[in-house]
């Protein structure tokens, strides 16, 4: 792929992922074909912004887990309440962390 779309792509997503994967993300991208970045572009990527504000909402309800892709954990986490709060709690320091997990599995397996 060419640097200068590497580099688009890089400050329009950035925020999908772990600062620390941005160097490793560029090496894959540049190596990669141009077929990729049609592919990279639809891919749909989960905003971790969003997925911290369902989980504050509906994080009871297991809906930010769903949202992720999550959706063995966000069956059980509707059936137990929310695991009675604490799991909740819990989700509401990790889903982002989570979030930018998910998107980087799915940047690999396009790349």
């Amino acid at each position: 792929m060419e640097a200068s779309k590497v580099d688009m792509f890089l400050m329009t997503h950035s925020k999908f992922f772990e600062s620390y994967q941005i160097p490793a993300i560029r090496e894959r991208m540049l190596a990669a074909d141009d077929s990729r970045f049609t592919m990279l572009h639809s891919a749909g990527f989960k905003d971790p912004t969003i997925s911290i504000i369902v989980s504050l909402f509906a994080g009871t309800f297991g809906i930010d887990r769903f949202i992720i892709g999550d959706t063995g954990l966000g069956v059980a986490k509707l059936l137990t309440c929310g695991g009675l709060y604490v799991w909740t709690i819990v989700d509401w320091f990790l889903i982002m962390g989570r979030t930018r997990e998910v998107n980087m599995e799915k940047l690999q397996t396009i790349l």
